[in-house]
Order: C-alpha cells, then structure tokens, then sequence
C-alpha cells in the first residue's frame, strides 16, 4: 500500500505561482510513475502532469504546457508541481497520484490508471 500526501495549495492572484508537493510513502516510490491530476467544481477530474519513475518521460495536458513543470526527487519520495502564471480557470483542488509500475502509458488520463490517490490540496486563483 501507498499513501500518498498533498500540501502546498492556497490563495494567490492571477499570475502568480504556486508550488504544490506530494510525498509517498512506501519502498516503491522509486518504481512508480507519479502525476497530477485536478477538479474544478461540477467538472470531472482531469490529468495535469506525469512523470515517470526515473523522471526520463514527462507528460503535460496542453492548458498547463509551458507554465506547469513536473518533477521529482526520489531520494526525498516526493514529487513536485511548480505552477507559474496562474490563471483563474487553474482554480481546482489538486490530487496527486502513484502507479504501481514505472512507467507512463497511453492511459493516463484516465483515473482509473492509477492506483494509489491523495486527498487533494485546494489551489485557488482569484483575479
């Protein structure tokens, strides 16, 4: 079993940035592949960032490509999500999830492609 945990979200204007962090625990953290996903309210939840275990392949949604970097620091179990030049419609709570393999795939845009969830952490853009 993984636990994976959130923090990072808050308040900031339009513009501005954030730095959202997830921590997993267990000793396959350096084997799975770790993404971001968010919900915005009444809509579904959307894949935003992936990367890959040893951090070679990494994916972004096209809203967030050139403002949102993914990484990770397998040594800390932690994966990271700076977001820049937030805009309103970025306003969601943010969910970071793990794999169980290492790899990414065709699929992950799918919540059902991963296996292990966080709570979320609320990010909130105002204008």
């Amino acid at each position: 079993q993984v636990q994976v945990v959130e923090s990072g979200g808050g308040l900031v204007q339009a513009g501005g940035s954030l730095r959202l962090s997830c921590t997993a625990s267990g000793r396959t953290f350096h084997n799975s592949a770790m993404s971001w996903f968010r919900q915005a309210p009444g809509k579904e939840r959307e894949f935003g960032a992936g990367i890959s275990a040893g951090a070679s392949i990494i994916k972004y949604r096209d809203s967030v490509k050139g403002r949102f970097t993914i990484s990770r620091v397998n040594a800390k179990f932690t994966v990271y999500l700076q977001m820049n030049d937030l805009m309103t419609e970025d306003t969601a709570v943010y969910y970071c999830a793990a794999r169980r393999k290492g790899e990414l795939l065709i699929s992950d845009y799918s919540t059902s492609s991963w296996d292990f969830w966080g709570q979320g952490t609320q990010v909130t853009v105002s204008s």
